[in-house]
């Protein structure tokens, strides 16, 4: 993979480490004036319209699966779909953060972890670390693999993504709007 190739990748982890940590703090953009839509309701003019947004999912799906395929994530996932179950995905021995993006980790071994939160004996939810996908010695990968593994984690944390704005954009739907309100 290209050095432009890894810069789109560092782009999109950026972007998503950005979304994460808005949604972490719960934060709101402020609403300015000049964006407010007065015409028509929100459900009519963004929620049910179908923009680039639809494509790039259904592009970034298509890549995933490809990659879910590739690296023989089935193996320990069999149902693709079932692979967002998972509440997180992380991978031990290269770095995704903005410092070490995309750095391995000598005498580390990389793997592929999803994260899942199941209750202990106590009822508690716990977090569980299961492994989907074990690829040896850092200094033993292949620069090509490396970038597909680290694309496959950002990729389907984009797509967790898109399935968290579905969420919410089926909620906001839901509401019933009192006719004084702006939307």
């Amino acid at each position: 993979m290209s050095n432009s190739s890894l810069d789109k990748l560092k782009a999109l982890a950026n972007r998503l480490e950005d979304k994460l940590t808005e949604k972490e703090k719960g934060s709101v953009a402020p609403i300015k004036p000049e964006n407010i839509i007065k015409s028509k309701p929100v459900t009519q003019t963004v929620l049910k319209t179908n923009t680039g947004f639809e494509n790039v999912r259904e592009e970034n799906l298509k890549r995933l699966k490809f990659l879910y395929e590739k690296l023989r994530i089935f193996e320990k996932s069999p149902d693709f779909e079932k692979v967002f179950i998972y509440k997180a995905m992380n991978l031990s021995g290269i770095g995704l953060k903005e410092e070490d993006f995309g750095e391995v980790r000598e005498g580390k071994y990389i793997q592929i972890i999803a994260i899942t939160y199941e209750p202990d004996k106590n009822g508690k939810k716990k977090a569980k670390n299961i492994s989907l996908g074990y690829f040896g010695k850092a200094e033993t990968l292949d620069p090509v693999l490396k970038n597909e593994i680290i694309e496959f984690i950002l990729r389907w944390r984009y797509e967790k993504a898109f399935q968290n704005v579905e969420h919410y954009r089926d909620l906001i739907s839901k509401l019933e709007r009192p006719k004084g309100t702006l939307f």
